[in-house]
């Protein structure tokens, strides 16, 4: 079988699903490769660029059924802080050093690195090891997060001589 469809999660009917493919963040980046699923369905993605999988995807077989895409548990640092100041410091830290990131409203995620644990408790940050899936925010330049509201949207006022939504 061949996958060339992928369903960004909340966007299909759960009752299509047929089986669940698990995978860590590194494992969820493809373009074109046999997989399969922990049911047991084997098939092939055949996607025409690489791209993430996001947890929630689903894998669109030919006959309509959906393989669900499964983030598997990861070794991560929780990276907490006192105030949103800092959280938003350590952010820029973290992203001065370009690592994956996972940015939550009261925390952000990373992969697993004692330098970095201690580079962050040394500028005042809370750090935790915690096992969760690893689903970082996509890269200024690459393919857009399909978790994300379109940010190429812009809308038109009624004083412009018309009132509605363009996508670039």
């Amino acid at each position: 079988m061949r996958v060339t469809v992928v369903l960004p999660a909340g966007h299909w009917d759960p009752a299509r699903e047929v089986d669940r493919l698990v995978a860590d963040h590194d494992g969820r980046f493809r373009r074109r490769v046999l997989m399969q699923g922990t049911k047991g369905t084997e098939f092939l993605l055949d996607l025409e660029t690489a791209r993430h999988l996001y947890d929630g995807d689903g894998l669109l077989l030919p006959d309509g059924a959906v393989v669900r895409v499964t983030a598997a548990h990861e070794a991560l640092l929780e990276i907490r802080a006192g105030s949103m100041t800092l959280l938003l410091q350590l952010a820029w830290h973290l992203g001065n050093r370009h690592l994956a990131a996972s940015i939550e409203t009261d925390r952000i995620l990373i992969r697993n690195d004692h330098v970095i644990a201690a580079m962050v408790r040394g500028l005042g940050g809370l750090v935790q090891e915690i096992d969760a899936p690893f689903d970082p925010q996509s890269g200024a330049y690459h393919e857009q997060d399909s978790r994300a509201p379109d940010v190429h949207a812009h809308h038109h006022h009624e004083h412009d001589g018309h009132g509605h939504t363009h996508d670039h």
